[in-house]
């Protein structure tokens, strides 16, 4: 077994570990809705079903991947993120519209089938063999990646801004987060076997397992969490306003009480008084 397959069998374990956290964290969804759950739990199982496909025999199909023009294109991969690369981006634009009840669902279809595109572009660049054609579907992957990150930081966050300060500011943690991991891909790839060969394979495979589970089960974990925490101070805000509007009732009716004349309150008689 060599490092490569190692990692590979790493990565399909983590994936395995996420998906079993996020079912049990949705028996008990402390508000949150339960879509989100099974969002969170579908991309760890495909993408570890995807990477399986790269450590068992295939046959022709070579584990996952084919030798193109002197490098290895792991099309698994590919087979992974054209599915749960625009399911990453339906999670973190129903986060950025978790208390609108009529979402924007123009706006998240636009951002997936954008990404479909990007990977679609990747693909073809991965498996073409002429070089000047090759950068050129890598940059015509590119282009669509950054309208992406426009839009996750532009029209999809001001969503957020009508929602209250803390849903803001868990967005803007999970834009962040999300931002930074995948601006790494296509650095790796251009700087890769596939790209400019800076880096050896094995050195590709490891970035490639890495990116994945942070930006996959390292993204959910956040988000789910991040919605649970949510929950839990709206919950506890609402009781402490309810609290505090009994005692200042409270404190008002009582002295009330207290304060009324002598010939507000009721005299009794005992029989015989009036003898």
């Amino acid at each position: 077994m060599d490092w490569q397959e190692i990692f590979h069998w790493l990565y399909i374990a983590g994936m395995a570990l996420g998906a079993t956290h996020f079912m049990s964290l949705s028996r008990n969804p402390r508000g949150v809705p339960k879509y989100e759950y099974l969002i969170a739990t579908l991309i760890p199982i495909w993408s570890g079903l995807a990477y399986l496909s790269m450590v068992l025999p295939q046959g022709d199909l070579e584990q996952g991947k084919i030798a193109v023009a002197g490098q290895i294109t792991h099309f698994a991969r590919y087979i992974d993120w054209i599915v749960t690369t625009p399911l990453l981006l339906l999670a973190l634009s129903l986060t950025a519209m978790h208390y609108l009840a009529k979402k924007d669902w123009i706006l998240i279809a636009s951002l997936m089938g954008t990404q479909v595109i990007v990977i679609a572009s990747g693909l073809v660049a991965d498996l073409s063999t002429v070089p000047w054609v090759r950068y050129l579907w890598y940059i015509n992957g590119v282009v669509p990646f950054l309208i992406i990150l426009w839009g996750i930081w532009g029209p999809l966050r001001a969503k957020t801004r009508s929602q209250g300060r803390q849903l803001s500011e868990l967005y803007d943690k999970l834009c962040t987060y999300f931002t930074t991991f995948w601006i790494c891909y296509p650095i790796v790839w251009i700087i890769g076997p596939s790209g400019f060969g800076w880096i050896n394979q094995t050195t590709d495979t490891l970035l490639f397992c890495l990116l994945p589970f942070f930006s996959k089960v390292g993204f959910s974990f956040l988000d789910l969490h991040g919605l649970r925490s949510l929950h839990d101070t709206r919950e506890q805000t609402t009781a402490e306003v309810t609290g505090s509007t009994f005692s200042i009732l409270a404190s008002r009716v009582i002295p009330w009480r207290q304060r009324r004349k002598p010939s507000e309150r009721k005299v009794r008689y005992l029989p015989g008084d009036f003898q």
